[in-house]
């Protein structure tokens, strides 16, 4: 028995069924396509703070490019290891997203016991802004600039003190290695919280920390506290007159420790999907608007592939293994 055959010799049959396999096909097609739905990005602080909006204006950014809603999910607590451990054990289809600082690389040294391991269970999507610290000292003191911080430092060792947002906080961290470079040694005194802390170097009640400067800058302004130098490698355009650590001997040359943001999703994410999302912080990071509201608040926009964020994550975190011991802040 013969079968019929169109004119260049296929089958008619595998004609008659193209159509529908072709039918079939573009539903899959449409499937694949990301995002089809919204994103959730949970951010690891409560609403309202720098951390949330920032996440805020980025996301609403986002959002125009991906065409599809992103969503913010405050979910605080637990230096940010709340969110991340709930990301962490999310379904890994880039539709929840952890918006994280930098309080993410120091957990890894400060906690033993996490349950989440960040390198594993988490991938870098992209860095999304990058601030100072800013050290400062109550006015009445005899320290108007770095160099007489030096002096008055090593001079009253043992007799001075500082203030932190918290034992392993990264306002304890920075405020530690500049003592241990200039060979000084002052008595901590953690807060719940940088806001408290700075309000205590204002009255007197101690005499100096190192604090985020978008929180630190209005009272520097105000003259309620002295800024005496940045921790970042880069001088900050709010206070282009300050210089930073490394330009003035209260930390080795190179010395570069800020505060930073970025976005992480579920490890083992398809790759096209954290490419996709990748390429969306970066517009929006590129969006003059964006930018200058991360200004405003004394940041700058950072952005870059995934494997600037992974580069980055590792130099962090292998800075806060070496000093988070030396500190003794470490917890069971």
């Amino acid at each position: 028995m013969t079968q019929d055959r169109s004119p260049r010799g296929t089958p008619r049959r595998s004609l008659l069924l193209a159509p529908a396999a072709l039918a079939l096909a573009t539903p899959a097609r449409a499937q694949a396509a990301f995002p089809n739905r919204p994103v959730r990005l949970v951010v690891a602080f409560p609403a309202g703070g720098p951390t949330d909006v920032l996440a805020r204006v980025i996301g609403e950014r986002m959002a125009a490019d991906l065409g599809q809603p992103v969503v913010i999910e405050n979910r605080g607590g637990a230096n940010g290891n709340i969110a991340a451990e709930a990301v962490s054990k999310t379904e890994a289809d880039g539709y929840t997203l952890l918006y994280n600082t930098s309080s993410i690389a120091i957990s890894r040294a400060l906690y033993r016991r996490l349950a989440y391991d960040v390198l594993r269970d988490l991938a870098p999507v992209a860095l999304t802004a990058a601030a100072p610290s800013l050290l400062v000292v109550n006015p009445t003191l005899p320290v108007r600039n770095a160099a007489d911080f030096i002096t008055w430092a090593r001079a009253n060792s043992g007799r001075i003190s500082y203030s932190s947002g918290g034992v392993g906080n990264a306002s304890h961290l920075q405020a530690f290695m500049v003592l241990k470079h200039l060979g000084a040694d002052a008595v901590h005194v953690p807060y719940r919280g940088t806001a408290a802390a700075l309000t205590d170097v204002a009255a007197g009640n101690v005499q100096f920390m190192s604090d985020a400067l978008n929180t630190a800058l209005p009272l520097a302004r105000e003259g309620r506290v002295r800024a005496i130098a940045v921790t970042t490698g880069r001088r900050s355009a709010q206070l282009p007159d300050v210089p930073t650590m490394a330009e003035t001997g209260l930390m080795p040359p190179g010395f570069d420790s800020g505060i930073w943001q970025g976005i992480m999703a579920p490890a083992r994410t398809p790759p096209a999907a954290v490419q996709r999302l990748n390429q969306a912080v970066n517009a929006a990071l590129r969006d003059p608007a964006v930018a200058s509201r991360i200004e405003q608040m004394g940041a700058w926009p950072t952005g870059g592939s995934t494997d600037d964020y992974r580069k980055y994550l590792d130099a962090e975190i292998a800075l806060w293994a070496r000093v988070v011991p030396e500190t003794g802040a470490a917890e069971d």
